[in-house]
């Protein structure tokens, strides 16, 4: 079965009228919990930060994905709605204020992301391995990273991995011909070489990555994505829709409809992928520690 994920280049425009399958449910009571922790600990989440369509979900199940480095980002990518401009100072104290709240969540297993930070020598790689060090040692839970990219310093990229982060994430989200609409200043190939150092130097740690859907790829130029993680080892994908944060970011040229997504991911389980999520609300790290479960199963 083909999956028509058509090309159509249109202006930028207001956001389109969600179809029913992309609406949530309401709040229940243990969000509030959540959010209570985060702010009293002064901490920064992607879900708020990037307006995540799970946050409900998620936070009602008391469980979010940390955002460290601070709340601005150096890149202007066009799908993104974390605030762009001039950074702040790094924090010393985050790496226990983190590990403080992933113990009052009572989390076994935490997603720690950053937005990116091209003012840094190290783009922030020491401030994730101090991150992930203190969480684990101080609460005993597994920690996944999504990272950015480093601009591909390999010294960077090695420290986080010295930290050994129980899944490597770095999302490639688009195809190509995309790239220098959606994720300026970023380059295809460095992301596929960031995944590839990850399993070169530790080829026993699993390496993730996503895509967006909806902004104007063909079938086969996912595909062809795919295949390029494979080759460089990645044993997990996420495929989600996008969906335009606010008027000023890119429109969604198109709403996937659940069953190719759900066609899709058949057929990338057929390149060997240990795991596949893919659906309207897939996130990188939406539901990651039942995927990175699955994929270890699958492994052993």
């Amino acid at each position: 079965m083909s999956i028509p994920l058509d090309i159509i280049n249109t202006p930028p425009r207001p956001a389109r009228r969600l179809p029913r399958w992309l609406k949530r449910p309401l709040p229940q009571p243990g969000m509030y919990y959540t959010s209570q922790v985060i702010e009293d600990l002064r901490l920064e989440t992607v879900c708020e930060s990037a307006k995540c369509p799970n946050r409900t979900e998620c936070w009602s199940r008391q469980t979010a994905t940390f955002m460290i480095l601070g709340n601005v980002c150096t890149r202007p990518c066009g799908f993104c709605s974390v605030p762009k401009g001039k950074t702040e100072a790094v924090e010393p104290d985050e790496p226990e204020r983190l590990a403080e709240a992933t113990r009052r969540l009572g989390l076994k297993y935490v997603v720690i992301t950053s937005v990116t930070r091209d003012d840094l020598p190290d783009g922030g790689a020491e401030h994730f391995y101090r991150c992930v060090v203190t969480v684990r040692e101080r609460t005993g839970a597994k920690v996944e990273v999504l990272t950015p990219d480093f601009l591909g310093n390999r010294a960077a990229i090695r420290r986080v991995i010295e930290a050994r982060p129980d899944v490597f994430n770095h999302n490639i989200e688009t195809v190509p011909r995309l790239y220098h609409r959606v994720r300026r200043n970023a380059e295809y190939r460095r992301t596929l070489d960031l995944l590839k150092q990850v399993k070169d130097e530790a080829p026993d740690m699993p390496t993730k990555s996503g895509l967006m859907l909806g902004l104007g790829e063909t079938t086969e130029e996912v595909l062809d994505v795919c295949a390029d993680l494979r080759a460089v080892g990645c044993d997990m994908i996420t495929i989600g829709q996008y969906l335009q944060p606010t008027p000023a970011h890119l429109p969604v040229e198109r709403f996937v409809p659940p069953e190719e997504f759900e066609e899709l991911g058949r057929t990338l389980r057929g390149l060997g992928f240990a795991m596949v999520a893919s659906g309207p609300f897939v996130r990188s790290s939406y539901n990651a520690d039942e995927m990175a479960a699955v994929a270890g199963q699958h492994a052993s």
